[in-house]
């Protein structure tokens, strides 16, 4: 059994890789820890663990020192330190967080308006898209959960740019999320008589996820890939639609495109490419899947490219429990092989 302690485990990320752990039959979950509640018990904070699996809040240190698994949801600027504790004890890290994400230190301090202070660590981080970087996560010790917006984009537009059939490098990206992904600290946007029965865009050109699409659609392309990302709050709990407009080369044909969606993805079990039907949020939810429909327009002769996520599962707590089976080479659905609720 895998020893696992999550730290940050009071927030909406952690909170669901404790309850996705829970049903994992190659982990023991053996600490969680939240600085705002220590000592008291998660039914306290959700009452939905009341008689399950009902533990109470320890320190940070304590996650540390009893687990050898370690997964750290923590706001950016936080898990350095952590990190660098696994890497001296031989510990695995994974972080939920948007720390070990960006490979240049100057998009983070542009970005987040941070330094990093555990620079010769950074050497040692993986991009964890566990579609894409499956070799590397293997021997990693240190992974980068990739960003919920990130996961829809880059998992829905990965065939296209490795097979070069994008026109050009400029990509107009839409994409809509549940309330979750804002986490739990309130804003004047999520408070509830705000975004009830509303839809909006938010940080139009400026989110903070935009450096991290870039940095691996570019790497896909192997080219400089620029976005115009707009994202935009939906009135759920949780869920992504992501919507991609790219202009296709001249020889290129949507049959080409639609044979590569399926060599790049038909043996992967959560990458789930639709024939005939659009991508719905409502179909992946409490899922690991990531739906993906495509869509061609021929006046302008370019692909449209729909993804659909949870963002609480694939986006965040589901792939870091995929990369955990990864390092450990365990099955990789193990965990999270669950089908959305259908209705």
């Amino acid at each position: 059994m895998i020893k696992v302690g999550i730290i940050g485990a009071s927030g909406y990320a952690g909170i669901e890789l404790y309850r996705l752990l829970l049903g994992h039959d190659e982990v023991e979950v053996v600490a969680v820890s939240s600085q705002s509640y220590i000592g008291q018990s998660i039914s306290d904070l959700y009452p939905a663990f009341y008689g399950y699996d009902d533990r109470f809040f320890e320190s940070d240190d304590a996650v540390l020192h009893k687990a050898e698994m370690i997964f750290a949801s923590l706001p950016a600027g936080i898990s350095e330190k952590y990190a660098k504790f696994c890497d001296e004890h031989g510990k695995k890290f994974i972080d939920l967080g948007a720390d070990f994400r960006l490979d240049n230190e100057a998009d983070y301090k542009e970005w987040y308006g941070k330094d990093y202070s555990e620079k010769e660590l950074h050497k040692k981080q993986v991009y964890g898209l566990s579609e894409v970087n499956r070799d590397k996560i293997k021997n990693a010790t240190i992974i980068g959960n990739p960003g919920c917006y990130p996961t829809s984009i880059t998992l829905g537009l990965y065939p296209l740019l490795s097979e070069h059939f994008n026109l050009n490098n400029d990509i107009v990206i839409d994409s809509k999320s549940g309330t979750t992904g804002a986490g739990k600290t309130l804003t004047e946007d999520s408070h509830f008589p705000r975004c009830n029965e509303s839809f909006h865009p938010y940080k139009i050109g400026n989110h903070r996820h935009t450096p991290e699409i870039e940095q691996e659609l570019s790497k896909m392309a192997n080219e400089d890939i620029h976005v115009t990302f707009v994202p935009h709050l939906l009135p759920i709990n949780r869920g992504i639609v992501s919507t991609m407009y790219v202009k296709l080369k001249e020889d290129v044909t949507f049959d080409d495109v639609m044979s590569a969606y399926h060599k790049y993805y038909d043996d992967e079990y959560f990458i789930r490419v639709l024939n005939g039907k659009v991508a719905d949020l409502k179909f992946v939810k409490y899922s690991n899947y990531c739906d993906i429909s495509l869509h061609y327009e021929p006046r302008y002769h370019q692909v449209i490219v729909v993804s659909a996520i949870d963002n609480m599962v694939k986006g965040a707590a589901g792939q870091a429990i995929q990369n955990m089976n990864i390092m450990y080479g365990l099955e990789e659905t193990k965990g999270i092989k669950m089908a959305a609720p259908s209705f």
